[in-house]
């Protein structure tokens, strides 16, 4: 039996949070949102079709009433969920742990509800 290679270094956690997604055509308000996160990238889902290589932008809406977490990379994939969803990995540049700690620490609380 093959077992698979797990090649993620930082673990994946499960993230359900509106988003703003900028990149270099604009901006696609509201209708992105993330789906589960790491310390090295993040899945979105967006009505709007991405490109690979494509580098962006991410504006995390938190409920904790401060500025969202702001976080930058580039698109890695992109896969059609339906005709007019789709989901995409964005990779970080840089790894900001401040920022990745407090979007992880919201995370955590939501996965233990």
């Amino acid at each position: 039996m093959d077992i698979p290679i797990e090649r993620r270094v930082f673990e994946r956690l499960p993230a359900r949070f509106p988003t703003k997604f900028h990149d270099s055509s604009g901006d696609y308000g509201d209708d992105v949102f993330l789906r589960d996160m790491s310390a090295t990238g993040v899945r979105i889902t967006t009505k709007d079709k991405l490109f690979l290589n494509d580098v962006v932008s991410i504006d995390v809406k938190l409920p904790d009433g401060q500025a969202p977490v702001s976080l930058n990379g580039r698109v890695c994939w992109v896969r059609g969920v339906t005709p007019r969803v789709f989901e995409a990995g964005v990779e970080f540049h840089k790894v900001n742990f401040v920022r990745i700690s407090r979007l992880t620490k919201y995370a955590l609380a939501l996965s233990e509800n």
